[in-house]
Formats: structure tokens, sequence, C-alpha cells
């Protein structure tokens, strides 16, 4: 007889339509009485979300219930843990779903007891291939998930061994009808033989009947709902009533129990979006993508700037406590859930995930600021002085960005060559400005001076600094200069050419010329925050460039100009007398330093509800895409849509798909690579590559989309719901959009590309102590100096790995204050050995920090080590 295992939960979405403010009231009734309920009842139990931050705020909130809850966890009848957030599983990078466990673990583990090491996420818009690798890194060996899965075409069953794209693989158990497959509201009780007969039975039959599980997980719960009251009187109803068994269990019980059969359970690689039983939102990388970009470039900051700063500060004497950095990353996890990071939030909540985002932008910066200028002030540096960073654990030999502060631009780096002035401010002479001295108040005049950025080929050694000469020169700096605008002209590396003739971008490679190779397209949208939609039979439109010019320096820069008007709504596509807006934009090209031509694009946006996407059509001969996701890459191919698609799917499994850093069309002799920078999807048809910039939208939620039939998403039209304007999902006024691509002969090599990209996204960081403008720091004012500092060198150096060792993440130790954790991975398909001096110098870890004993770093894998500072 088939055994069906009831889970009684609630699914708590940290913000949505509703704020964390109001989570905050709902969360304050609804935990206190699931504490008294399960103090009341020792036969019941709860899980409270898999996400600990909600516990946390309702700690705050009652300090007195923290020994409840330590206790009922104790017992096994509360279950906490193991995110910090409920994380999306598409659009973060890797290291910040890892983070994303390490800080919820520690947290539970440190403030209320063990907590549920289950992969929880019931309710996320499909998972990336790498779920399996991701989780394995803190031990976790399964996950319990609803969306994304189709039985039929994928793994066969409700249970099975999912592997990620390498080694590593879990237990993944599936309720195809979601964390409120048995639900059990006041009602239900009521009718309790409806409930059964309607509801329970067939769900419970289709799950046993997916590979004949004779054991049915069935969760009971639904959003911000309370614990089943008297669960136990009215289990033993159910089971007066249904055709099958039901038992009160846990997660953790029935994954033990699932992890038991594991070697027969039928197995899957890959990753999980197909809408068969739920909507996954297949587009949603589109929507309020200034969100996605900003998200994607403070978990940069932190990982390419901040986190390894710290370290080499640690190692000078410089010691930023932990605690900064947590609070950093927590801030920033909760702007990453699927709703907030997805974009399908109202405009209340839309505020407070960017009011986040400018703290986290904040505590780092400050951060930053401390380390470099405690530095400067133990090596007693002047401002003719200046303090270059590496904080990538290679040595450098190429071009940096340096700010300096100058009386003058005829000025020399000593160490730097080719150095020239990308960007330059002049501020005048200022009089009469008042002096603190041992003597008191004085007054003085300010002299004038510059501020520039210096861009030049340097020498740096890994994971440190190293002190710069600033000295004064007979000959201003080379600088940028602008160019006039025409209709044509050309820049080139030597070895290719980017061309403008005739509205045109042409690309000249080894003397073959490449026409239209980039295009900016555009279409209305008749989506909403979840979904792009197409508008009735409207088609994209390439936007017209109308003029070119050329900066001229020792990188020339293609600055195109464009414009286009516009229909200014949907309507106006239909409308007799249609109203009109502006479309325009600036896109600056130039070959880097990298080999690579790098893109800034600036659209002024000024119309409503219109998909924007960048297009490449490099002339690859090639069906498939290569694409860069969190710790791996994964090939997709366009997969056929049948016409009577609605038969199988709830809504139309568009080939659009995610993607996390590069993606790559590879030929057998040639192959094209696009770098993003917060982009997050792509579509490949007819030989072009169509990567989304921005899709805008007014709307929360639209019913009867032309991909997506049927009712709203986001519960708009549900009964007592309405619909909610989005204006600021518009994302009207400038957006900034920064990539690369590159188009090259020979071979595609996933470790060259790895190295690439690791290099084009390591940042510029240079610090001078001086005192003409003591704001372009925000906290220099109030660093004072220090009256003892210790002596430490001018040249440091803490690690230097081999090229081909790549690096997730270096950061300050959460369990050592005297070490550090190096994070390296493995993107491509052969295994690395880990050299020997990390082996002797440190100890293999996992992300948890507890001792490993792996010694090679397994294909599309990531392995942690722990060093001394």
């Amino acid at each position: 007889m088939t055994t069906a295992y009831l889970v009684n939960h609630t699914h708590w979405d940290r913000e949505w339509y509703f704020s964390i403010m109001d989570e905050q009231v709902l969360g304050e009734q609804l935990f206190t009485e699931v504490l008294d309920e399960l103090e009341a009842h020792p036969t019941a139990n709860f899980c409270l979300d898999g996400q600990v931050s909600i516990v946390d705020e309702y700690v705050a909130i009652h300090p007195e219930a923290k020994a409840r809850i330590q206790r009922l966890v104790n017992e096994s009848r509360l279950f906490i843990g193991p995110w910090y957030t409920q994380t999306d599983a598409l659009m973060p990078t890797a290291e910040s779903i890892i983070r994303n466990l390490i800080i919820g673990i520690k947290d539970t583990e440190g403030n209320y007891g063990k907590p549920m090491m289950i992969g929880y996420l019931p309710d996320s818009f499909g998972f990336n291939a790498q779920m399996p690798t991701l989780l394995r890194q803190v031990g976790i060996d399964n996950m319990v998930f609803w969306r994304g899965i189709n039985f039929k075409r994928q793994a066969g069953s409700t249970y099975f061994r999912w592997h990620g794209i390498g080694n590593k693989e879990i237990v993944a158990l599936n309720f195809p009808f979601g964390y409120f497959t048995g639900q059990i509201t006041p009602e239900a009780k009521q009718k309790l033989n409806e409930f059964v007969e309607q509801k329970y039975d067939p769900a419970i039959k289709f799950e046993s009947e997916h590979d004949q599980n004779e054991d049915v997980l069935i969760p009971s719960g639904i959003d911000q709902m309370n614990i089943v009251k008297n669960i136990s009187q009215t289990v033993e109803q159910i089971n007066s009533i249904s055709e099958y068994h039901t038992e009160i269990s846990t997660y953790p019980e029935f994954v033990e129990l699932i992890r038991h059969r594991s070697e027969s359970l039928p197995e899957y690689r890959g990753e999980l979006r197909l809408p068969t039983y739920a909507r996954v939102h297949r587009s949603i990388g589109s929507v309020r993508s200034k969100l996605k970009r900003e998200n994607f470039r403070l978990e940069q900051k932190l990982l390419k700037r901040v986190e390894p700063l710290c370290v080499i500060g640690h190692k000078v004497g410089v010691n930023i406590g932990n605690g900064l950095l947590t609070k950093a990353w927590k801030k920033l996890l909760k702007c990453q859930p699927h709703d907030s990071l997805g974009g399908s939030v109202s405009e209340n909540v839309a505020k407070d995930i960017w009011q986040r985002y400018k703290e986290v932008d904040e505590l780092v910066d400050g951060i930053e600021n401390m380390v470099k200028k405690k530095i400067a002030q133990y090596l007693k540096l002047t401002s003719s002085q200046l303090l270059v960073f590496n904080t990538d654990p290679h040595e450098f030999d190429g071009y940096k960005k340096v700010d300096i502060v100058a009386s003058t631009k005829k000025i020399k780096i000593k160490g730097m060559e080719d150095a020239e002035i990308v960007s330059s401010k002049y501020h005048p002479a200022r009089e009469h400005i008042l002096m603190q001295t041992p003597h008191g108040e004085d007054y003085t005049d300010e002299p004038s001076y510059y501020e520039l950025r210096v861009r030049g080929k340097v020498q740096l050694p890994a994971l440190g600094y190293k002190v710069f000469k600033v000295i004064d020169s007979n000959e201003k700096l080379p600088e940028i200069t602008a160019g006039k605008f025409g209709s044509y002209g050309i820049i080139s590396n030597g070895k290719q050419a980017i061309e403008f003739s005739d509205g045109e971008i042409t690309l000249i490679n080894d003397g073959t010329k490449i026409k239209n190779f980039i295009s900016l397209l555009d279409q209305p949208n008749d989506g909403d925050t979840y979904d792009f939609s197409p508008y009735k039979d409207f088609k994209e439109q390439e936007l017209p460039f109308q003029s070119v010019g050329i900066s001229k320096g020792k990188h020339d820069v293609m600055t195109l100009r464009g414009s286009a008007s516009l229909p200014l709504d949907l309507v106006d596509y239909t409308e007799e007398n249609p109203r009109y807006g502006k479309l325009s934009y600036s896109l600056d090209i130039w070959f880097n330093e990298l080999g690579q031509v790098a893109v800034k694009l600036l659209v002024d946006n000024q119309i409503n509800s219109h998909r924007l996407r960048v297009c490449f059509s490099p002339q690859i001969n090639t069906d498939e895409v290569r694409a860069e996701i969190q710790a791996g890459y994964v090939t997709t191919k366009n997969e056929p849509i049948d016409s009577d698609w609605q038969k199988e799917f709830v809504e139309k499994p568009v080939n659009l798909y995610n993607f996390d850093k590069s993606l790559n069309l590879i030929d057998a002799d040639k192959y094209f690579t696009f770098w993003g920078y917060g982009q997050k999807e792509y579509q490949y048809e007819d030989g072009r590559l169509k990567v989304t910039l921005m899709a805008t939208t007014g709307e929360l939620g639209k019913p009867n989309l032309k991909w997506r039939p049927g009712r709203a998403s986001g519960d708009t039209t549900s009964q007592g719901h309405i619909m909610m304007a989005t204006p600021s999902a518009q994302e009207k006024g400038q957006n900034k959009f920064v990539f690369a691509f590159k188009l090259d002969d020979g071979k595609f090599s996933e470790e060259e590309n790895n190295q690439l990209t690791n290099k084009w996204l390591q940042p510029n960081i240079s610090y001078q102590l001086q005192g003409l403008n003591v704001f372009i720091n925000r906290l220099d004012n109030k660093i004072w100096a220090i009256e003892k500092t210790p002596r430490i060198p001018e040249h440091i150096e803490l690690l230097n790995l081999p090229k081909e060792i790549m690096v997730s993440a270096l950061y300050p130790s959460v369990t050592d204050s005297n070490s550090y954790i190096l994070r390296l991975e493995n993107l491509t398909n052969q295994a690395v050995m880990l050299p020997d001096f990390i082996r002797d110098k440190g100890q293999v870890v996992n992300a948890l920090e507890e001792p490993s004993d792996e010694q090679q770093i397994s294909p599309y894998d990531l392995i942690s080590i722990k060093l001394s500072i």
C-alpha cells in the first residue's frame, strides 16, 4: 500500500507584492502560534521554509522566544536553515549561492541548533545544472523542489539521482503539484471528504505511479500559512477516508527514506527549466534588468575587490572584522530570492531592494577605503606616491587604471609604461580655506588641481600591492582626444578592425568583412514583471545608428550615436493617431589590451513596454551555444516546439536560456565569445546570437499572455486581488550596459576562456594619500593620522598561483581569524591537481571549513583550501 508522508510547513516569501516590513508583521503572529502549537502537541513538527533570516527577524522582535526555538530545534520538531534566504537558482553567481548556504548554516548552528541539511527550494523558477555541485560544497547531498521538471522528457520519476556537470550528485525529490499539494486549510477540514477525494488522493496517485513509488512526499502548507492545528487528529480522519495511508513526517526523514534506495533511482544530468506542471517564467531574465546588473556588479565588487583586500590588509595588520563582510553579504542575499532578483515585485519592494543595494555599496566602499588608507599610513606614503593593488593570486603584467590627484598633467608614474590620461576633471583654486593646526585654526589658499584617471602598463605582485612614484615631467601625459562625428569611421588593433559605413557595423577579420556584425534590436513587449511577451504580430526591428566619431589615443574608441522614434506605449502601435517617444543610444567600442572588443552602451529610454537586445552575426557554423553557468558550462540547442504545446506545458517552453558570464559559438576552426556584465538571458536563432539588455513593462502580472495563457502570475487576477502598476519597471531614463566580444581563429579552449574572463573582470584598485580632496574616498576625512605605525614593506605578495589554477573566491576565514579561504574552480572537463605548495601550505576543507580529503579539483567542480595569513 502506498504511504504518504505529510510534512507541515509554511512557504515564506520575504517580499513580493508585500514588503519585508509587512512580512515581519505577518510573521510576528504566525511564528508565535507555531511555537505555541508545537509546545502543546508533542507529536507535531513544522518546517519554517528553509531560511534562517526570517527566524532572525522574528527573534529580534521576540528575544524571549530564542530559547523556545532552540529547544524545538534540538527536539527535531522545528526545522530551519540551511539557507540564509531562499535563493534564486539561475541569476546569482555560484559564489553567492554557496555563501547563502554558508551563512545560513553557520547562523543556524550558532543561534538555534542543527540546521535542516536539505537543499530546500520549493518555489524557485527553475534550477541551473550545477545545483548538485553547489550543494555538495557544504555537505548537502539532496534537494527538495517543485518547478522545472518534466518526467517524460527528463528523470522519469519524482525521485531521482541528479548529477552536476562534473562528478557530484545528489538525491532530488520533486513535488509535482507544488508545496501546497496537501494544503489543509480550515475549509479543507470542514470538507475533508471532498479534499481527500478530489485533491489529496489524486496527488498521491500521480506521484506513486511515476517509477512505482510506494512512499510519496506530500507537503502541507502554502504562502504565509499557519501550522495545521491538531494535525494528528486530522491525519487520523484522512486515513479513515483515503485510499492510501498517511503518516506525519519531516523532510529529513523522507530524504533518508529515499536515500536508502538511491542506487535504484533513475539518473538525470542537466538544468530543470521545463514549464510542465508549473510555470518557470523562462523570460524572467529580461525584466527589471537594472536590478540584475546591479546585483552582478556588487557580487564582483565583494569577490574581486573587497574580500581579497581584507586578506591583504590582515597580512600587514589592518584587521577588518568578519562581521562587516557578513553584513554586506546578508544584505545582498536578501535581494536574491526568486521574486526579488527576478524582479517580479511591487514598486514598494523594488525601492527596498535598491536601498539594500545602496547599503551594500556603502559598506564595501567603506571597507575598501579603510584598508587602503591604513596601509598607506603604515607605509608613510606622501602625495607623490601611489599604492596599486592586485587582488588576484596570479602575477599581473598588463594594463591598469589608476586614480591620481595632481596639480598638473605634466607628470610621470615611475614603473608604468605606455601611460595615457583617459579622463580628467579640473578643480580651480580656492581661497581662505580652514585648517586645523597644533596652535588652533588657521586659513590658507588651496591650489588648483586635477583628478586624473591614467591607464598604463605595470607589473604587480600576486595577491599584494606595490608602491609607485609620481614624478614631475617636462611633458604632459598623452590624453585621449575626441574626434568629430560623421558618417564613416574605422578602428583597428592591427589584426582586426571595426568599420562603420552606410549605417552598418562591420567586423574585418584577416581581410574578410562580416557585415552587420553587431546591431540593436527592439520590439514591443506585452509582458509583465515575470515574462516578456510578443505583442500581436509586431516583430523585432533593427535600430539605426546615424553618426560615428573616433576618439584618438593609444586605444582608439569608436562612438556610434543613434536614435529612433517609436510608439510611446503598446496602444500606440495600433492607434490611428499614435503618440511617439524617443529612444536614444550611444555605443562606445574599442579593442582592449586583452584582445577583446569592449563595449559600453548608454540608452536613454523614453518609451514604454519594449524589449531591447544586442545581436551578433559572427558567421559561425553551429547550431549550439556553449554557455557559462554557475561553476561550469552547458551546451544549449533550440528544441522544437509543437504547435499544440499547451497540451504539455503551462507556458511556452521558448528557447530563451540563462547564463552567468560568457557565451561561445564554436566552429571547427574559429569561435565567437560574448562576455556579459550582469546580462542574464540569450537566444540563438538563424546564426544570430541575441542577448537581452532590457524588457520594460508597467505591470506586476497580466493574464492571457501569448506565451503564458490563463491567469496572471503574481496573484493579480486571483479572487480579491488587484492589478498592480510597476512604473519603475519601465526603466525610463539612462541605462548603462557593459559587455565585450571576440572573434578568434583556432580551437576553443575552456581553460583559455576562463583565464580571459577572469582577467576581464579584474578590478583596478589604487590609492593616493593626499589632502586636496578627501571626499574622493568618502571616509578619508574621518580616518585620522596614526601616531605610531607598524613597519610594513612597500611590496608584498601573499600567494602566487600557476595561471591554470582559477579562483572562485578568496576571503577571510569565518572560523579562524588568522586564516583565509581560497576556493578554486575548475571549469574544464579534465581534473586539475592541486599544486604541491598549496597542499603543503594549507588544509583542504569544504565550504563550511570542515576537513576534506580531496586532493584534486574534479571537472566542473570547486575545492576550498584554508591557508594561514
